[in-house]
């Protein structure tokens, strides 16, 4: 979301170490708390006082400059003392020994640390546990109970409430609700003749009256669905009293498959993945668009827009109603259907959640409740800092206690109602700072991550989340997204981290977008990709990626586009010649993406239709293109036409996959660059036991090619971009056997090649990547005979005949159909 955003973007620096440091005594947080209800917060300015000190990064100096007057606000306190276990947990934060740079911030460490521990002891004694906390969906909208239906809704700005719907015919003088001390308007709908009042998926409403004695029709803040009137052109939403019976409930058959080492995401829209121009449903994505990433050998599947939201457009990131699923695409119940059938499948499924902000739709969405009262009565904050202005949106108050209820209850019911095994936080950068990131350059120094303009109370929350979502499913993936590299996002909460397992790595896709356009190819430096792909803290785990959507949207080029422009219209045939552009579009949109995936994370990412270089950018239908979904589908017939150079991609990416499936080389900590040659253009690195080469060169081919390795014996091809299945001319053989070379002295580095004890020799064509893998003495005849790469796409074909067979029975297991 932020690359279309006036945010630069930074990896996040390695873990440093203290050069020198001048301690001083710090100064105590002062300040006092204000005696609150829990269903308040008070908001008390604090200074906080940090010591200076210099660093240094193991590659880098780095001067970490000195915070002062910090100030950070909205401490929950509870009403029988002031401040609940300030002291506990927050002398030993185990993140500080992993960076020690980060000593000069332990006491804004400590204080946050502080704040979540007291947030969480408040929730445990009023609420019973942060889960039942997070369980407020049982409590508020609609809930069946014993002869009757039950409403609650959270509106303390309102001075009258009714509820109103197709029920009682839009009238609700004889459903007038009643409001408790808290805010809470509440309402209990008596069955008639022995049946819910309220039909199942019937439209309904929230009516109440604001100060100035106008009455406004809402939709209710956790209702779990929303439709319009597909008649009316721009119609607003209504919402839907969604309670299907038994016989339309759809009913779980497969368990969530088990973490896999690595996640190989797919980043989908569902919307838009139809190949026709229109907008595609959940089922059909299910039945037509998880085979082929299972095909792929991607092993996670990351759904976008799927919380409703009324403007198509906005990629689903102005969400106008939390707990509902977009309407476009199908019901909760096909949702279901979707998920399950991936689990069938052994993809896990992320959903892309959007807390960072909320949409500024009055009619539709969760702002219609904010009428002008205080912050403190309200989802958003109040003024300028309640008002996101690059995204004309709504910030929350993440210290309001019926906020963080709203919000950690969401996480709980994707997880427990919809059985998604994770998320991908958007627009955490925007959470982490009182200045959203915008038009900020971090440059890795930490006082830009830990000063006044760390917006604390959003941490907590965020740690409040992440500890919630890893108690409730301990194997769940959870992503954040962030450009400025915040330390400590992606270590656990018990540590003093915000507690994600994975950050994504935003600044890589830049570092390509700069090179394929400012750069020509003689330009490359390969000691700055390199450094760029490993420029990481790795302690903290990244996804890495080439593109994702951010780069497919209109306005922008995916690499496929900016590598072949309007060639690839014309010239990706294979009956035809391949032309100089196309040959070196093909050849290095495989370097890139693989040599992303290789070195850049722990994980990969690939957006839906990258992985075959889909030329078109993604344009919504909007008034300036006529409402047009032409530019908003995916081309599936460019990859399945035979004929066409789009299966050489596609066919690459998916042997890539399968390499780390077979070698688990992304799970692996061991990662190696012995070589960056400027000269020739080279990249020579070892991740796990694998042995990559990247010949960049747009014309040198290098015979007896020496490659620095740590362990001795034969080494075979596992991979090579070059060959004819994945449209290369074939110049690496593929059934050599590579013998080590023993070099210099054992256990003296400096005496060895590229300080690595062991070499062998490799023909290295230019703009090829190359995977070698050691190949244990003593295998059997027949597996000597082929390379590794052949056994690769040996496994694959097979792999493509199981998940067809696997399928059949799938594409109609549509329990229950509705």
């Amino acid at each position: 979301m932020y690359s279309s955003c006036n945010l630069l973007s930074t990896p996040a620096l390695r873990s440093s170490f203290p050069l020198s440091s001048e301690e001083s005594a710090a100064a105590p947080i002062s300040g006092r708390c204000i005696k609150k209800q829990p269903s308040g917060v008070s908001v008390i300015s604090k200074k906080l006082l940090c010591n200076n000190s210099r660093a240094i990064s193991p590659y880098n100096f780095i001067s970490h400059g000195k915070v002062c007057g910090s100030s950070m606000s909205a401490v929950l306190t509870d009403d029988n003392s002031t401040v609940v276990n300030m002291e506990e947990g927050t002398e030993n934060i185990g993140l500080l020994s992993l960076d020690p740079g980060l000593e000069a911030y332990k006491d804004h460490f400590r204080y946050r640390v502080r704040r979540y521990a007291d947030q969480k002891k408040l929730i445990e004694k009023h609420e019973g546990s942060l889960e039942e906390f997070s369980q407020g969906y049982l409590k508020f909208g609609f809930n069946r109970e014993e002869g009757g239906i039950v409403y609650r809704e959270w509106a303390p700005a309102a001075e009258e409430a009714q509820v109103i719907g197709d029920f009682n015919g839009w009238d609700g003088s004889g459903h007038k609700m009643v409001k408790n001390e808290f805010g809470v308007w509440s309402i209990t709908i008596p069955d008639f003749s022995g049946n819910p009042a309220i039909q199942h998926n019937s439209r309904v409403k929230f009516r109440f009256k604001h100060s100035n004695g106008v009455w406004v029709d809402r939709i209710p803040a956790w209702i779990t669905y929303a439709t319009q009137d597909p008649t009316r052109f721009a119609a607003p939403y209504d919402g839907v009293y969604w309670d299907p019976p038994p016989s339309e409930r759809y009913q779980f058959k497969h368990p969530r498959p088990p973490k896999p080492d690595s996640p190989r995401i797919y980043e989908t829209h569902v919307g838009m993945s139809s190949s026709e121009p229109r907008i595609n449903t959940y089922r059909e994505f299910a039945d037509d668009i998880l085979p082929r990433i299972r095909a792929n050998n991607y092993n996670t599947v990351q759904l976008m827009a799927v919380m409703e939201h009324s403007y198509y457009a906005s990629f689903g990131y102005h969400v106008t109603n939390f707990f509902a699923v977009s309407s476009r695409s199908g019901t909760p119940e096909d949702l279901k259907y979707l998920i399950d059938k991936a689990h069938s499948l052994g993809l896990q499924v992320l959903m892309d959640v959007v807390h960072s902000h909320a949409s500024n739709n009055i009619t539709d969405g969760l702002n219609g409740f904010d009428v002008g009262q205080s912050s403190q009565d309200s989802y958003f904050h109040t003024g300028d800092r309640g008002y996101h202005k690059l995204w004309d949106s709504r910030v929350f108050n993440y210290a309001n206690w019926e906020v963080l209820r709203f919000l950690l209850s969401n996480l709980r019911w994707w997880l427990d109602e919809f059985k998604f095994d994770g998320f991908r936080f958007d627009g955490v950068t925007s959470m982490l700072y009182h200045h959203h990131g915008i038009n900020m350059g971090f440059t890795g120094n930490y006082s830009e991550y830990f000063s006044e303009s760390t917006d604390v109370d959003a941490v907590v929350y965020m740690m409040l989340a992440n500890n919630l979502i890893h108690s409730i499913l301990p194997d769940a993936t959870v992503i954040a997204e962030d450009v400025s590299g915040m330390p400590g996002l992606s270590r656990p909460v018990f540590e003093g981290g915000i507690g994600f397992d994975y950050r994504l790595a935003m600044a890589v896709p830049d570092k390509w977008i700069d090179y394929l356009k400012n750069k020509n190819d003689e330009e490359w430096s390969v000691g700055d990709i390199s450094w760029s792909l490993t420029n990481r803290r790795y302690t903290e785990k990244c996804i890495a990626y080439a593109e994702s959507h951010d780069q497919a949207i209109v306005g922008d080029k995916t690499i496929a586009f900016s590598l072949m422009d309007k060639e690839m219209y014309s010239g990706m045939s294979c009956l035809t010649k391949a032309s100089p552009v196309i040959e070196r579009g093909i050849a290095l949109h495989k370097m890139i993406h693989f040599l992303t995936m290789a070195l850049g994370g722990e994980g990969y990412l690939n957006f839906m239709g990258n992985e075959f270089g889909h030329p078109d950018w993604i344009d919504f239908p909007r008034e300036g293109n006529g409402w047009s979904s032409d530019k908003c589908r995916r081309q599936w017939d460019l990859v399945d036409t035979d004929h066409l150079r789009f299966k050489f991609l596609n066919a690459f990416d998916r042997a890539m996959n399968l390499l780390d499936e077979k070698f688990k080389f992304l799970a692996s900590a061991k990662q190696i660059v012995s070589s960056t040659d400027e000269v020739q253009k080279v990249i020579v690195f070892e991740r796990g036991d694998l042995v990559f080469v990247f010949n960049f060169h747009p014309e040198n081919t290098y015979e007896g090619y020496k490659v620095g390795c740590d362990l001795p014996g034969k080494y075979r091809v596992a991979l090579d971009s070059d060959a004819w299945e994945f449209g290369g001319p074939g110049r690496v053989s593929h059934d050599v056997d590579h013998f080590t070379t023993p070099e210099g002295v054992p256990g003296v580095p400096e005496t060895n090649f590229n300080n690595r004890p062991n070499s062998f020799k490799v023909l290295s064509p230019p703009r090829t990547c190359v995977v070698y893998n050691r190949v244990e003495e003593g295998v059997n005849e027949e597996s000597s005979s082929k390379s590794a790469a052949a056994q690769v796409v040996e496994i694959e074909n097979s792999k493509d005949e199981l998940v067809k067979k696997l399928l059949v029975p799938l594409l109609h297991d549509d329990q229950p159909d509705d």
